[in-house]
């Protein structure tokens, strides 16, 4: 088989797991730790500790299982970026977690207590919520965060920047924000089955010392990738720079502060 015809027989969750991979310890050192006080908050909501088996999808480099081990929880994860699952094996080390497709989970059906996703579940994805619905046990909760249409979304220019510097970019991200929209997220929950439960805030805060750490940090993920290759590593880091100056304090640091969104579900037992 030709190198090409290779390329194109891949399933779509491998080439978009390639582009969360371009700069996976940045993601998962640098970037992923903004969901801090949404686990924090949803794990308490949803009585994550002893007793409790969770599924995170989309998991990304183990931030949110960790968590959930460090209470107690027996875990399992899944991710298209088989470079961020190498890094959840280690930063989770109990849990199982696999590289692979939210369209169809390697899991039994009613396996899981718990269901969560952090920013790995948007517009387009009701497959992905079907499956969530199929893992969970009768009575189970399901848990997504995603950006919303809060006030306070400091990232906002940033993500305009890479709607701007790649072709069809901005549809596409569009078509995957379209979960915050209201009432969009409600209705991928109840077509998939679920109850619909709690709406509401946390805040993601994003932090560096310096220019050249913010860089590194908000050129990690993987919706980054395209515009990179479109216009070059300079050229994107002086727009993104640029972008987010209003949060540039008089000492050189950086603090974006970002309004995420959170609706649970659960269920019917």
């Amino acid at each position: 088989m030709a190198i090409q015809e290779a390329i194109d027989a891949r399933p779509d969750w491998e080439i978009a797991g390639d582009a969360w991979a371009h700069a996976a310890q940045d993601w998962a050192f640098r970037f992923e730790p903004y969901a801090r006080d949404a686990i924090e908050y949803l794990f308490s909501a949803l009585e994550v500790g002893a007793g409790c088996s969770l599924m995170d999808m989309a998991c990304g480099s183990g931030y949110a299982l960790a968590r959930a081990e460090r209470l107690g929880a027996r875990t399992a994860g899944i991710d298209a970026s088989a470079g961020l699952i190498d890094i959840a094996k280690r930063r989770a080390p109990s849990s199982d977690t696999v590289a692979g497709s939210m369209f169809d989970l390697p899991w039994d059906s009613e396996s899981f207590d718990v269901v969560t996703s952090f920013n790995g579940i948007w517009g387009g994805c009701q497959g992905g919520v079907d499956e969530a619905f199929r893992v969970l046990r009768p009575g189970g909760s399901i848990a997504i965060t995603f950006w919303g249409p809060g006030r306070a979304l400091d990232l906002r220019d940033f993500f305009i920047v890479l709607g701007t510097t790649s072709p069809g970019a901005a549809d596409e991200l569009k078509g995957l924000a379209s979960i915050g929209a209201p009432g969009v997220c409600e209705s991928m929950l109840e077509t998939a089955g679920f109850a619909v439960g709690e709406r509401g805030t946390t805040t993601a805060i994003i932090e560096a010392p310096n220019a050249e750490d913010l860089w590194k940090t908000l050129r990690s993920p993987g919706v980054v990738l395209p515009s990179l290759e479109h216009v070059g590593e300079e050229t994107l880091k002086g727009m993104v720079l640029e972008a987010v100056e209003p949060f540039r304090a008089h000492d050189g640091s950086y603090r974006l502060v970002n309004e995420l969104t959170h609706l649970n579900g659960h269920k019917p037992a």
